[in-house]
């Protein structure tokens, strides 16, 4: 965008005005230390919650060539940050006089993408040449890429953890072939990515909900650029001390996530599809049988009449009422899957009450939209409507009526089976072209709602395949349709790590794979690599090789049974992180960069992971291997295991059979671990908890709830507890 000369500029209300030649731009203080640019203040955010400051404390200056705005800290008396603002809106910004970010001054791209007859050259062996979008630009962002800058975020995008080099796009994709690194998008759009520096560090969420590509120095590696394919410049920067403090002002910007019922980090069986209820009552009857941990079962498509919203198959299901209530009593809960499409049938309730009220999507020519999935010919609800989403929540309540206890949206890209949604299908917010990236964050939103006025007891719990920034605030995700390939099994750490700085608390990725057939030693390491991830589920896909705990060899059985009894003895931990996620945002699967940002070794390292601030987790991601290198940052950690001792910033050879999972503890750790094993987390009380400690000095937060009743109905107390340099634990609790 040609923004030109800057005629004028004027202050009001805590908004920056200024005038160009052919535009006019704003600048907004939302806190301290995040700061918005944008051509239209006006417009509607789905992401963030958070109104700009009222009053804010700059100073602005007109220096020859540029405008001075030193913007002073609330909370800091020494931390300011400078913005000089010039022509066509370049904006450097300095903190404490250090220029941390700056708007790029020359050509990022290339002039033109690829011509017609190289297009049909590369199509003629096969080539997709759809996802070249180089030349349909709206808006334009364009920073500075520093040498050492390294970048993190996006979400569920693949590639490596460090996403400098590669090339992304924003729309919300189904694609069940095998993810790989070049994969341009899959199934959330999260704009939001971290730069951090040699010694700094910052964000940007750049919120505009159209087909977006991030160019991460991979055309030129001097920037990193933000193409909008239409709508306006609309930016947050975030500016933070380290990545811990810029996650915490994204989520206070775009809302935290929801804490789960404690039950819900438990064990979670699946598969497309267990199909009747007397499957469902065997599988539960197994995980008894085999002593395996399990507190929830999912049903995917198949428990629905003729895949129906909001019923059940009365002849397979004949009485999911007492089938939940007999599952309850063996402490196994049902979650059930629920797609937008609505079968289009005059005599289904859901579809003719939504047809009375106009509920539906409509195509350009005004007649409501159809296309095809899995019930068949199929319609599609405006959830931009808060009446269509009002609605959408009274049949959710036909589920937790009868006691399910959690929604599982999926096909919420919105998905179908002929083709993709024309751009200019029309919704009551905007066309399709914009509303896509946010029709799965809209149908999260809406049953949200439902859950808490329909089951206002219990804290909600939704499970979305696509999402937007700011989901968190109603849902968790996981990964998609991942495969039983070996390759998958580092992507999803990666995965989980992205979408957990990008404030996705509850995320996982499916156990084994959703397609492909896994092998036994594939399922056993994928298990331990997940064995710490906060959604923890198994998932497999209709026609592969079933992959319950159970269905390989006895080998198999013991060593998953082992997995899942050790993810149990972590659950006060786990839920903890819960907390402390829902109180500032730090996640509780986290990338070793988030907490040795400064560390060169791990900036790039995506085969290890922090469960929390004081366990390293190093699974084995290959085939055949039973050692392997594990990276340890400075100071002391301890095995697991064997509690030996070894001195960080260094390798170390980690021996790891096939039934081990090398796994290490900080010095000065309070550790919160079960005492006994449990078949689900109805079996253990406060009283089972056994803090362990490692030699050093630290400190903990422990929190104490029911578990279930949302905090705001219930006293959440909170003890804390001290490490000293002689090894003695005091406790103490403040509220």
């Amino acid at each position: 965008m040609n923004y030109g000369k800057l005629i004028s500029h004027s202050f009001n209300n805590g908004t920056l005005t200024l005038e160009y030649e052919h535009t006019t731009a704003y600048i907004q203080q939302m806190s301290d230390g995040i700061i918005r640019f944008t051509t239209n203040p006006d417009k509607k955010s789905y992401a963030v919650i958070l109104p700009p400051m009222p009053e804010v404390n700059w100073e602005i200056s007109e220096k020859e060539d540029f405008l001075c705005v030193k913007i002073h800290s609330y909370e800091n008396n020494e931390r300011t940050l400078l913005l000089k603002i010039g022509n066509d809106f370049m904006v450097d910004i300095f903190e404490n006089d250090k220029l941390i970010c700056s708007d790029y001054r020359g050509r990022c791209h290339k002039s033109s993408s690829l011509s017609d007859s190289e297009k049909k050259l590369l199509a003629l062996e096969g080539h997709n040449t759809e996802n070249d979008n180089s030349d349909i630009t709206s808006v334009e962002i364009v920073k500075v890429l520093d040498k050492d800058d390294s970048i993190y975020g996006l979400g569920d995008k693949p590639g490596c953890l460090n996403k400098r080099g590669y090339a992304f796009e924003n729309w919300n994709t189904d694609d069940p072939a095998p993810h790989v690194d070049s994969f341009r998008s899959l199934y959330k759009s999260i704009p939001f990515f971290i730069v951090l520096k040699s010694d700094e560090c910052y964000g940007i969420l750049a919120d505009n909900t159209y087909r977006t590509t991030f160019d991460f120095g991979k055309e030129n590696s001097d920037c990193y650029s933000i193409r909008h394919e239409n709508g306006d410049l609309n930016y947050y920067f975030i500016s933070g001390a380290d990545m811990a403090q810029v996650v915490s002002l994204y989520t206070d910007l775009t809302g935290h996530a929801v804490l789960p019922q404690k039950w819900l980090f438990g064990y979670h069986q699946s598969r497309w599809s267990y199909g009747s209820e007397t499957e469902v009552r065997d599988l539960a009857a197994k995980f008894k049988e085999y002593d395996i941990p399990c507190d929830c079962i999912h049903l995917d498509i198949d428990y629905m009449d003729g895949y129906r919203v909001f019923t059940f198959d009365s002849k397979r299901f004949p009485n999911p009422e007492k089938l939940v209530k007999d599952l309850e009593k063996q402490g196994i809960k049902l979650i059930t899957i629920v797609d937008p499409g609505v079968k289009k049938d005059k005599n289904y309730d859901v579809y003719k009450k939504g047809m009375e009220m106009d509920a539906f999507a409509h195509s350009a020519d005004g007649t409501v939209y159809e296309n095809e999935v899995w019930p068949g010919t199929s319609v599609f609800p405006d959830f931009t409507r808060e009446d269509i989403r009002v609605w959408w929540g009274e049949n959710i309540k036909k589920l937790t009526d009868i006691g399910i206890r959690g929604i599982w949206n999926d096909m919420n890209e919105p998905a179908t089976f002929k083709g993709p949604l024309p751009d200019d299908v029309v919704f009551a917010d905007g066309e399709h072209s914009e509303i896509h990236n946010v029709y799965g964050h809209l149908m999260a939103q809406a049953t949200y709602d439902a859950l808490k006025k329909y089951d206002s007891d219990r804290r909600p719990f939704i499970l979305t395949r696509a999402c937007y920034a700011g989901s968190q605030r109603y849902c968790g995700g996981w990964t998609g349709d991942n495969h039983s390939i070996w390759s998958h099994i580092p992507l999803a750490i990666e995965q989980m790590c992205n979408l957990g700085l990008c404030g996705m608390m509850m995320c996982g990725s499916d156990i084994g794979g959703f397609g492909s057939d896994a092998t036994p030693e594939l399922m056993i390491r994928f298990f331990q690599a997940a064995v710490f991830s906060p959604f923890f589920r198994s998932h497999s896909a209709m026609g592969t090789k079933r992959q319950e705990p159970w269905a390989f060899d006895e080998e198999t059985t013991d060593i998953i049974r082992k997995v899942i009894k050790l993810r149990y003895r972590f659950l006060p931990y786990i839920y903890d992180l819960a907390h402390e996620c829902v109180r500032t945002g730090a996640p509780i699967l986290r990338p070793l960069v988030y907490e040795f940002p400064y560390d060169k070794n791990v900036r790039n390292l995506g085969d290890e992971y922090m469960l929390g601030s004081q366990v390293l987790a190093a699974p084995v991601i290959q085939a055949g291997k039973t050692a392997r290198a594990v990276y340890l940052p400075a100071g002391k950690w301890y095995d697991f295991t064997t509690g030996v001792c070894y001195n960080g910033g260094q390798y170390i050879l980690a021996d790891a059979p096939l039934d081990h999972i090398p796994i290490y503890i900080r010095e000065g750790s309070i550790l919160p671990l079960v005492n006994h094993e449990t078949n689900n987390t109805d079996e253990f009380t406060e009283d089972d908890i056994v803090f362990h400690t490692y030699q050093g000095t630290g400190r903990y937060v422990h929190y104490i709830d029911d578990g279930v009743r949302p905090l705001e109905k219930q006293v959440c107390r909170k003890v804390i507890y001290e490490l000293n340099e002689y090894g003695e634990l005091s406790v103490n609790s403040p509220d």
